[in-house]
């Protein structure tokens, strides 16, 4: 009975460390897409900028394709991680929306907002009521995905469009 349980409590072990390695970590400064949002939606996404704090990693412009794959994931995310500085609010999180935000974030050089949701054009502030449904957020994902298709054809003389560079254009929504 006692080696029976020794022999239990070893393979429990085993068990525990074998499930402990297989955490998968992601780098920062060159982050991988799709462990990114496995991570979002495990709720277990940890990684840290140089300055210590749980902030999206370092994507850059050649991530825009994998990024826009997840762009229409209407999933609810436990969290995701903001700049310090963000503000707060309240309600879901939407996978797709918070892509996107990233997206904006890169083509825009800087945060694109302080917060991932993205508002009617004519919210006073960040309240619920101005959010996007599922409905305007998959509009919108599909602008930034003519934005992107758009973006790899040169741009000439003859280019007459006032929004070759602005995805929410005309859209009625903006980052807040």
């Amino acid at each position: 009975m006692k080696k029976t349980f020794l022999m239990l409590c070893a393979v429990m072990l085993m068990l525990t460390v074998c499930v402990g390695c297989s955490d998968e970590t992601l780098d920062y400064n060159n982050p991988d897409v799709d462990l990114f949002v496995k991570q979002l939606k495990s709720g277990n996404y940890t990684t840290r900028s140089p300055k210590g704090f749980v902030e999206v990693p370092n994507f850059t412009e050649k991530d825009i394709p994998a990024l826009l794959k997840y762009a229409e994931d209407m999933t609810i995310i436990p969290s995701f991680p903001l700049p310090p500085v963000s503000a707060c609010f309240s309600g879901k999180v939407r996978l797709g929306e918070s892509i996107l935000w990233i997206v904006e974030t890169i083509r825009v050089g800087n945060y694109a907002s302080l917060g991932c949701k993205m508002v009617r054009a004519n919210a006073e502030n960040y309240e619920g009521i101005y959010f996007l449904t599922d409905e305007e957020v998959l509009d919108a994902a599909a602008r930034y995905r003519h934005w992107w298709e758009s973006r790899q054809f040169p741009r000439t003389v003859w280019t007459i469009d006032a929004c070759f560079n602005e995805p929410l254009c005309g859209s009625g929504y903006r980052w807040w």
